[in-house]
């Protein structure tokens, strides 16, 4: 530990004298500093043991000796020490009356003691203090990688390093998830500081925070948060709780488990880089109807996924989505993480701007695919007279299926996936849309405007109050082109209601006898349900 006060006044050769603030000996002590300012704040750190011979102030005055000790206990001086037989014989009672008001601790230096020898043994103490903290540091930096190297890996890991410090450790995932902790009562403690954690992984990696006792007075530690992972998205983040700052040896200590545990988790990212491609060889191989050597391909990996019904989910990023990487990504993370801790298979491939995952029906995977559009649409939510903003992601699920009908699986997630966008949804399944019914489907722009155009002829010829055609004509599609019964929902005789189905031909230039033509006109109908402006 640094030195102090305590230290310096049981050093042999020192011969100090303690005149005032006996009970803060044990303050440490930063450097020793020579000064005959009158008032020398203006070049004080903190923590400095100052000597003075007082040649350029009054030490018999109390009021200027108040004033000056209060100085330097608001600059946090640990000490003053004050050199005899110079200037005065006798270290002032003024000076130790105000010393001892502000609890500032007052050392008397005999004549024969020179400021050079202090300086030289807080210097002296100062390197043998650091000496020790990075022998310390290098010593847990070998502990830490034998635990790195052992078969329990991170969890070895930070057992020594929770020793070292002699507090607690906490690993999480790139989920935000707690992955191990050391000792086993700390992933409870660590369990609370999800939303500080959530927020550290939104910042730009590196990235650290201190975070103290919780709200509730439990755990009133210190904890340091630390993202892992070389890349600007963090991999994981290591939490150390302590009871107070860490010290220099702990500091190298955390720094190395910092170094370890990213280099662990950077090799599991190559290995995840070769799962990937395997995954997309895999994927490539379904949709090309050949289940067979899919599953030779995808071996121990993935063959358990091809043993049972799977879903296929297609997720893109919005338009307009400032980093579709990092959108896509939490995704991801979401439905391996949940995947991981259900012990199942997944396999996820990113295409370009969107993601494709087969995961198993029912599995934790597709469960988690539900909970993140869930949390997304929650997100959303708005003031009623506010616009809802548009979702983050669009995604579209299939229905259950096997490895033979992969490619039909693929097309359903991907048509469930256009619906999505259409309605401004962030998830649709694929039985949501062959349930349904056709009619949300025309909430387009594109169709809207094609139903404009098919029906604006029809709407002008209304206005001019020559009759009610468009009416008229839905009137006539709704009964299938029974005159009778549409005549009497119109409450006109049947010739009137021909003569306008007439006119409604030669206006359009278009035969209602046409099946293809009476199934445009009436989805028209359902697009448009008031006359364009």
């Amino acid at each position: 530990m640094p030195p102090t006060l305590a230290s310096l006044v049981h050093h042999s050769a020192l011969k100090l004298s303690v005149l005032a603030g006996q009970d803060r000996l044990d303050t440490p002590v930063r450097w020793a500093h020579v000064s005959e300012l009158a008032d020398p704040v203006p070049w004080m750190d903190g923590g400095e043991l100052l000597l003075i011979t007082a040649m350029k102030i009054d030490a018999e005055d109390p009021e200027a000796m108040r004033g000056y000790v209060r100085r330097l206990v608001r600059a946090g001086v640990a000490g003053l020490g004050f050199a005899v037989g110079v200037n005065y014989e006798h270290v002032p009672q003024a000076l130790i009356r105000a010393a001892e008001e502000e609890g500032l601790p007052l050392l008397e230096v005999p004549r024969r003691t020179p400021f050079l020898a202090i300086t030289k043994a807080v210097s002296a103490a100062l390197a043998a203090d650091q000496y020790r903290a990075v022998t310390a540091g290098f010593e847990a930096q070998r502990e830490l990688t034998r635990a790195a190297l052992a078969p329990e890996g991170p969890a070895a890991l930070l057992a020594r390093l929770a020793a070292h410090l002699g507090g607690w450790a906490a690993l999480y995932d790139a989920s935000g998830a707690v992955v191990a902790a050391a000792p086993d009562w700390a992933a409870r403690r660590a369990a609370r500081l999800g939303a500080e954690v959530a927020r550290l992984r939104e910042r730009p990696a590196p990235a650290s925070a201190v975070v103290g006792a919780d709200a509730e007075g439990e755990g009133g530690d210190r904890v340091e948060l630390q993202t892992l992972g070389s890349g600007r998205r963090a991999r994981g983040v290591l939490a150390v709780g302590t009871d107070a700052p860490l010290g220099t040896a702990e500091r190298y200590a955390m720094h190395s488990a910092v170094a370890l545990l990213t280099l662990t988790t950077e090799r599991s990212r190559t290995l995840l880089d070769a799962e990937q491609r395997l995954a997309a060889a895999v994927l490539r191989m379904l949709l090309a109807g050949e289940p067979d050597h899919a599953r030779a391909v995808a071996g121990e990996l993935y063959g358990g996924l091809l043993d049972g019904p799977f879903r296929i989910l297609v997720a893109e990023a919005a338009e307009g989505q400032g980093d579709a990487d990092a959108v896509l990504g939490a995704l991801a993370d979401a439905v391996e993480t949940a995947a991981s801790r259900a012990a199942e298979p997944v396999l996820a491939v990113a295409e370009g701007d969107r993601i494709v995952v087969l995961a198993p029906d029912g599995g934790a995977a597709v469960a988690a695919c539900a909970a993140y559009a869930h949390a997304a649409e929650a997100r959303r939510g708005t003031a009623p007279e506010q616009p809802v903003p548009a979702p983050q992601a669009a995604l579209g699920l299939s229905a259950p299926a096997g490895p033979t009908a992969a490619g039909a699986a693929f097309h359903q997630a991907e048509q469930a996936l256009s619906v999505a966008r259409r309605r401004g949804r962030v998830l649709v399944e694929h039985e949501e849309v062959a349930a349904g019914s056709v009619l949300p489907l025309l909430a387009d722009d594109a169709v809207r405007a094609f139903a404009d155009g098919m029906l604006r002829a029809l709407y002008q010829h209304d206005a001019t109050g020559r009759g009610d055609l468009v009416a008229s004509l839905r009137a006539w599609l709704a009964r299938h082109g029974q005159w009778d019964a549409a005549a009497a929902d119109l409450g006109v005789h049947r010739h009137t209601l021909r003569y306008r189905m007439r006119r409604v031909e030669e206006i359009l230039g278009r035969s209602l006898d046409d099946p293809d033509v009476r199934m445009e006109l009436w989805l028209a109908l359902k697009a448009t349900a008031e006359r364009p402006q």
